[in-house]
């Protein structure tokens, strides 16, 4: 079986092949130790067992390699054999009413509709991968199994499996009620640090003299205000705070209000903007149109609060929509498809090469603010980032050196 495994490291290229006599030698190594067949799959405490003897003579990078060995070894393992409660077939409705039930506990916790989306395509890419396997008999190592596949096979990012992992592990934990906490021990994919693409103040300038009208303005907001696109786009009436140059987010990224400053250049602007608004708000009173989505419990605890001026969008649709929930005929905000679009066309119109979207004007925001002197924490806090570590990144594409250091060829 070790032979046969080395075949499949050298043909799957997932490692150097420099590296396959090390990952050979630390599987033969665990399964002597253990006194185990090389067929069987060994369970996370008996890995973990290992590891730990390993630890007491040998370096911590050997341990990781170790661990990295073992974790392929086992999704090596499970690709040559099935067990037989894998072949125990379910049918699709009771898929189908597994996805009901994670619907409705995502509701139920107020999580986002691209959340539910994003979840329920991963609950799907899972269901093909098990062979709809009755999900009665569902177990950890599937999952686990799932993820080392996304990593080996796929070829993932590290943050694309992370999502696929939160995703399962909501509906393992809430829905099918399984604990698998110590029973996933999958092939992590590589992480790769990428610099995120920013512009310089002239691009930035570039782009917004080729865009236009309303798309300008949301924009120029996005950048003066370092906004994500939905953040943007669900901006409401009160969310403008004129006075305190203040600019309210709320229900941003991880459910989580916060203040980011308004720029004094957009204004009159927007004065302008929220009188035209105004009168598209008058008009669907006047025809007595149902109020706009309100964010989590609001609508059932304050029913006419969407009624309300101050929660009306600062950039509502020109057409009505069936709300996706709760099926109802509102006003929404704008489509991040219009905003995408323009602002496309406008980086062709400039002959800029570099790839970038909307959400660049966010990271050239936050460069922009360090390149000026800011300190990280103040950044940290005006983009809503939980760790600071999420925001050190810019630090790597500022142009300025922030720590003033000269080179001595300079001197």
């Amino acid at each position: 079986m070790i032979r046969e495994f080395k075949s499949y490291l050298l043909d799957k290229k997932y490692i150097r092949d420099k590296y396959v006599p090390y990952y050979i030698k630390w599987v033969s190594d665990c399964y002597s130790y253990l006194d185990e067949s090389t067929e069987n799959r060994l369970t996370t405490d008996k890995i973990q067992g290992f590891l730990r003897h390993l630890s007491k003579n040998h370096e911590d990078w050997q341990v990781n390699q170790a661990d990295y060995a073992l974790r392929l070894y086992q999704f090596f393992l499970s690709q040559g054999k099935q067990d037989e409660q894998a072949n125990v077939a379910g049918d699709l409705d009771e898929w189908k009413e597994l996805e009901d039930e994670t619907r409705k506990l995502l509701r139920l916790r107020h999580r986002s509709l691209s959340t539910e989306k994003t979840y329920i395509g991963w609950l799907r890419r899972f269901r093909g991968f098990v062979k709809e396997k009755a999900t009665g008999h569902l177990e950890g190592k599937d999952l686990q199994d799932f993820l080392s596949h996304l990593a080996v096979d796929k070829k993932v990012s590290a943050s694309t499996q992370n999502q696929a992992l939160n995703a399962l592990v909501f509906v393992y934990k809430h829905v099918l009620e399984k604990d698998i906490e110590n029973t996933i021990n999958a092939v992590r994919a590589r992480y790769k640090r990428r610099l995120p693409v920013v512009l310089t103040v002239k691009e930035v300038e570039q782009i917004f003299d080729k865009i236009s009208g309303l798309h300008r303005l949301m924009a120029m907001l996005t950048y003066g205000c370092g906004l994500r696109l939905n953040e943007c786009l669900g901006l409401r009436i009160k969310d403008i705070d004129f006075e305190q140059n203040l600019t309210i987010v709320r229900s941003g990224k991880g459910d989580e209000d916060r203040r980011t400053v308004l720029p004094e250049r957009l204004k009159d602007e927007l004065i302008h903007h929220i009188a035209l608004v105004k009168s598209l708000y008058d008009r669907d009173r006047e025809q007595n149109l149902n109020g706009v989505a309100l964010p989590g419990a609001l609508e059932r605890k304050y029913p006419n609060a969407g009624k309300e001026w101050g929660w009306f969008w600062l950039f509502p649709s020109k057409s009505l929509s069936i709300d996706p929930r709760t099926q109802v005929v509102r006003r929404h905000h704008m489509h991040p498809a219009s905003l995408q679009r323009s602002f496309k066309a406008a980086v062709g119109k400039t002959g800029i090469t570099k790839q970038v979207s909307v959400h660049t004007l966010r990271h050239s925001f936050a460069t922009h603010l360090l390149e000026k002197g800011y300190d990280i924490r103040t950044i940290q806090e005006l983009l809503g980032h939980k760790q600071l570590q999420t925001s050190m990144i810019y630090t790597h594409v500022a142009k300025k050196n922030i720590l003033g250091v000269r080179s001595p060829l300079d001197g």
